[in-house]
């Protein structure tokens, strides 16, 4: 799946996917940590927290990415 290219629709240079995909990673671990907080049930306040901690990762991992795209990229440190 991750070997597909895409052949229809609108095409967004890399640097604008990664923005949304670290946009998207950042509230995801927001909205975790958020339902972690607002459970009194142990079990799933540990599982949102391991959600969230997942996506920070994540999150860290786009955003190196990301700042190696604007390095390579010019049109990204406009």
């Amino acid at each position: 799946m991750c070997n597909k290219k895409q052949k229809e629709g609108i095409i967004m240079p890399t640097g604008t996917k990664l923005e949304t995909a670290l946009a998207s990673a950042k509230g995801l671990a927001s909205d975790m940590k958020t339902f972690s907080l607002d459970t009194d049930n142990q079990e799933a306040k540990q599982m949102f927290c391991q959600l969230s901690n997942t996506m920070e990762n994540v999150a860290q991992t786009l955003q190196s990415r990301f700042d190696f795209v604007k390095q390579e990229e010019p049109q990204y440190n406009k």
